[in-house]
This record gives C-alpha cells, sequence and structure tokens, in this order.
C-alpha cells in the first residue's frame, strides 16, 4: 500500500509542472506530450535519488531530511554563528506571522481551498515519500516512470498522447466531486452501533 502511495506521489509530482504550465507565466506551454511527462519523470528520479544508486529508498529520504535540516537552520542562524539564539528565533517567528498575515489579507480572508484543519501546505497525497510494504521497499527508475505515465495516461482523455489544459482541469473537477462526495459520506456515517 505504501509503495502505491509513492508511485502516486511520483506520478503526481510530474503532473505538477504540467498543471503549474496552465497558471503560471504567459509562456509557459499548456499542453504536456508523453514524451515530456516521461522526460519529467527521469529528472524527478534523478532529483530524488540523493544517492544516485538508481532507487528511492530509506537512505534517499535520510539524506533529503538532513539537506531539509540544513537549510532551515541556515535560515534561522542569521548571524551565521553556527547556533539559534533567542533573539535570531524571535526574529524568524515575526517574518513569519507578516507573511501568514499577509497572505491571509491577500485571500481577503478566505481559506484556501486545499487546506483544512489537519492539514499542511496543500493536500494529501497518502502516506507520503514512504518506500515498501509487502514488496521489496525500494522504487525503481522503471515503476516511478510507469506510475507517472499512467497518471498521464489517466490525464490523456481523448488518447491523443497530449494533456491539454482542458483535460487537467476535467480531472481536477472529477477529483474534487470524488473528494465532495467522500467527505459527505464521512459526515453522513451512522453514529450508532
Amino acid at each position: 500500500m505504501k509503495k502505491i502511495a509513492l508511485l502516486t506521489l511520483g506520478a503526481a509530482l510530474i503532473a505538477t509542472p504540467a498543471i503549474a504550465a496552465q497558471r503560471g507565466p504567459a509562456d509557459a506551454k499548456p499542453t504536456l506530450t508523453r514524451a515530456e511527462a516521461q522526460t519529467r519523470a527521469a529528472e524527478m528520479f534523478a532529483k530524488l535519488d540523493a544517492n544516485k544508486d538508481g532507487k528511492l529508498d530509506a537512505a534517499d529520504r535520510a539524506a533529503r531530511r538532513t539537506a531539509m535540516q540544513a537549510k532551515r537552520f541556515e535560515a534561522l542562524d542569521a548571524n551565521k554563528d553556527g547556533s539559534v539564539s533567542k533573539a535570531e528565533w524571535d526574529q524568524h517567528a515575526a517574518k513569519r506571522g507578516e507573511k501568514r498575515a499577509a497572505a491571509g489579507e491577500a485571500r481577503d480572508g478566505k481559506r484556501h481551498a486545499m487546506r483544512g484543519p489537519g492539514k499542511r501546505g496543500g493536500h494529501r497525497m497518502g502516506g507520503g515519500m514512504k518506500p515498501g510494504g509487502a514488496g521489496d521497499k525500494v522504487i525503481t527508475q522503471a515503476e516511478f516512470v510507469a506510475a507517472a505515465l499512467a497518471r498521464f495516461d489517466r490525464l490523456d482523455a481523448n488518447k491523443d498522447g497530449q494533456v491539454t489544459t482542458e483535460e487537467r482541469q476535467a480531472a481536477r473537477t472529477a477529483w474534487k466531486a470524488k473528494a465532495e462526495e467522500r467527505r459527505a459520506q464521512r459526515g453522513a456515517a451512522p453514529a450508532t452501533k
């Protein structure tokens, strides 16, 4: 089950540039071809494969976590003395509060559509980057790319080898409808046994 979650995440990561293209700058390409999706999947795999051993596993997750922690520490250590003082911590907290307030004003008091109680930074992707389960506990590049192409194929409604803005929007609308249906079912579940 966790391996499926990772493959789904990998495929979603490949679709993200396509989604960004529809919202991005005017020169962004609104159509994604299957070949481009395959190339992006291979590039993303290479980026995620921190130790370059040809598989995604616990060692890669640990390396990414360590790199993220180092980057976070670097951002907090304003005077670069190798430690984070109370003043540096407070300064960071104040800047973060200002950014949150500005974002709240920009949204005009409305809650971001993909966020809700218990969610951080967007939507959840199931098990996240946790390969394994009953299988071999690693994700190969072939598995990663295959999952990305499977997602591409699901999005390519007319099977012309291209995912257009309209196809992405239709898939997003369908996903939102299913999510709303699941939320309604959870809310309507009987409370008695």
